[in-house]
């Protein structure tokens, strides 16, 4: 089975007007051979008021997302309520049960964690990231937002610039989404 190591995905907010999520475009075949150098993995949903990201295979990903706004609908508009839900679907349900992935969602208010093993996860920082150069993203986001003034976008495309730049896995074409 071939393995696809898939990018990395940092999240910033600093304050409830400046929040924004972004993501390096690699997704990696294997150990050794880069299998796209631009896809985009940070998108607006929900009448433009939550930014979302994820990690992972890039398919089952698209999955999530599109369920994850079918959750955002049925709780209408409800952040934490719909992360819940899909959290709770994608490890109960068979069909999405073994979709591999992790998202990062955000809004004004919150600023979660999703994962497979039904987790949500609210992070004690005002920052996060994921993925195969997340320790390195957020390393960096750690030390830019509490030794600089920079905006949540400042930091979030430093933090994929330095992990790109220590992270095979993770590349400079870096993508935004800005509430």
């Amino acid at each position: 089975m071939v393995e696809f190591h898939a990018t990395t995905i940092c999240a910033v907010r600093r304050g409830p007007d400046d929040v924004c999520i972004g993501g390096d475009g690699q997704v990696t075949m294997g150990e050794t051979a880069i299998m796209k150098n631009g896809a985009k993995k940070v998108k607006k949903i929900y009448k433009n008021s939550v930014v979302t990201g994820f990690a992972g295979s890039v398919a089952d990903a698209f999955s999530l997302t599109e369920k994850f706004e079918a959750k955002m609908d049925e709780h209408n508009g409800n952040l934490k309520k719909a992360a819940v839900a899909l959290a709770q679907l994608w490890r109960s349900d068979k069909a999405t049960r073994n979709l591999e992935a992790l998202m990062i969602v955000a809004n004004k208010d919150d600023l979660l964690v999703i994962s497979g093993n039904g987790e949500v996860i609210e992070p004690d920082q005002p920052f996060v990231a994921i993925g195969s150069g997340g320790n390195y993203a957020y390393s960096a986001a750690n030390a830019l937002y509490n030794n600089t003034d920079l905006d949540a976008e400042s930091i979030v495309r430093k933090s994929l610039e330095i992990a790109a730049s220590i992270c095979v896995y993770t590349n400079d074409h870096i993508s935004v989404e800005k509430l």
